[in-house]
């Protein structure tokens, strides 16, 4: 037999406005006019401009109308102009803009322009084209030969061997920049120092690191090295050493021509006016938008029509529909816009001796809950503001995450900003002795002699999120 059960639940839902709120919030500064633009092209209630009064936001039809006013009918057929969508023409008040044209060539452009210059039949032509094609962006060729030599039988019906592809390999690396199409890093480097012609006593020592002894070079075991080839003179084979490591470990690039260009937009601007500082909202987060008075005037309309037909009441509905989405996105924004302000205002209010100087060691511990409690919101909304918005001071423009840090003791019982730490911790090891650096045992030592109560894994923690090496790595001669 079954059995009706009635339970009762409580749980938490976010309204559209809410949603829609959030996803703002989110959105740079950089990208916020390309949303507003998708607002105003799907939503033609919705218009840039300054309201012309308070009661143009209003969903309801004011008392009075106008006798003269068009009906309901002449509107559904009106041509409506002004929006901003495709094919409306150029606007004569909008400032020329031109496209950026991009004038350089990739890395495998320049390769075949040089494989052109080479004197090879139409065989070795598709099998050095197959290899260049199989250089990656940062200029190495990491698939296997032997998958090479597969690919050219099934895709160009090819029969050939390794020592056929390496042939004509060797030439392709003989193209600049030096160093392209190497399996691997020391075959890169060697690439390099085979292409110096130079007369110089440790140009040879230089090819026979990281010829016979590149696994130890890459751990710094100098004094392993020098042991390994009888290197007698230190002075050559520190030369040697500066040589190697002043090569180009990615001849190719870092695949720039893959890459755009991304430039930092501050969502917020502040100044110091003798001492007081003075925050302000960068104005590409403040459009200017506006309820369509045309649609607002349909409404009211169709409020003194007396036909109430099927057809009119779905026009209506779709009307008052676009009406709503338009008042929610223009309250969105606002809400966007004293969100930012009120969370950035705490910001500098929390950490206003730094912001007044620039000064790295007076930034004070903070974290998301300190602010949130501030401005009696969610840590979650405070998190979506610092981790994608920035400011531009006098001294930089910062993410606006950069001023969040944990805290750590100090023997006088007070808290000191990590970063302060970090900042501490960097310059011990750029002054110290590059013969014999310090390790995190004696870093962490010479942290707490200082005051600053740190464990041992807490420095190797900070020293990698500043990316320094551990101590072997840092070794020079």
């Amino acid at each position: 037999m079954q059995k009706l059960n009635l339970t009762q639940s409580l749980s938490q839902k976010l309204s559209p406005q809410q949603i829609q709120f959030i996803k703002l919030l989110q959105v740079p500064t950089a990208e916020l006019d390309t949303r507003i633009e998708e607002e105003l092209e799907i939503n033609p209630a919705l218009e840039e401009g300054l309201p012309e009064k308070e009661d143009d936001y209003a969903d309801d039809a004011p008392d009075e109308f106008d006798n003269s006013e068009p009906t309901i009918e002449e509107y559904l057929h009106d041509d409506f102009s002004g929006y901003k969508m495709q094919g409306d023409g150029r606007n004569p008040d909008e400032d020329d803009k031109e496209m950026p044209i991009s004038v350089g060539s990739t890395l495998h452009e320049q390769l075949m322009t040089q494989f052109g210059y080479l004197r090879l039949d139409e065989r070795q032509h598709v099998i050095g084209e197959q290899l260049i094609g199989s250089i990656d962006a940062d200029g190495y060729i990491r698939r296997e030969l032997e998958a090479i030599v597969n690919d050219l039988a099934f895709a160009q019906n090819i029969e050939t061997d390794v020592e056929e592809l390496e042939s004509i390999l060797y030439k392709i690396q003989n193209f600049d920049p030096p160093g392209v199409g190497a399996r691997n890093l020391q075959e890169c480097l060697l690439l390099q120092l085979e292409r110096k012609d130079e007369e110089l006593e440790y140009l040879e020592i230089a090819r026979l690191i990281v010829d016979k002894c590149f696994n130890e070079f890459s751990k710094k075991h100098y004094d392993k090295i020098a042991k390994k080839l009888g290197i007698e003179s230190e002075e050559a084979l520190k030369d040697a050493i500066a040589m190697i490591t002043k090569l180009n470990p990615k001849p190719g690039g870092s695949g720039e021509d893959l890459v755009k260009t991304q430039y930092l937009i501050p969502d917020f601007m502040l100044t110091n006016n003798n001492g007081k500082l003075e925050l302000t909202l960068n104005s590409r987060n403040a459009p200017q938008l506006q309820i369509s008075r045309s649609y607002s005037d349909m409404l009211h309309a169709y409020d003194k029509s007396d036909k109430r037909d099927k057809k009119l009441k779905e026009t209506v509905t779709f009307i008052k529909q676009k009406l709503d989405s338009a008042k929610w996105f223009i309250d969105a924004i606002k809400q966007r816009q004293n969100t930012l302000l009120n969370t950035m205002q705490a910001i500098i209010d929390f950490q206003y001796e730094y912001f007044l100087e620039g000064d790295e060691a007076k930034l004070r511990p903070m974290i998301l809950k300190d602010i949130a409690d501030t401005i009696n919101m969610d840590i979650s909304t405070v998190s979506r503001v610092a981790n994608s918005k920035a400011i531009q001071t006098e001294f930089g423009i910062y993410p606006l995450k950069y001023f969040f840090s944990e805290g750590i003791a100090t023997d006088s019982g007070e808290d000191v900003s990590s970063r302060e730490v970090k900042h501490k911790l960097k310059g011990i090891i750029e002054g110290e002795d590059k013969a014999k650096p310090l390790s995190d045992d004696k870093l962490e030592k010479m942290l707490r002699a200082e005051g600053y109560n740190i464990a041992r894994r807490t420095v190797a923690k900070y020293r990698e999120q500043l990316n320094i090496p551990v101590a072997r790595l840092r070794k020079q001669l």
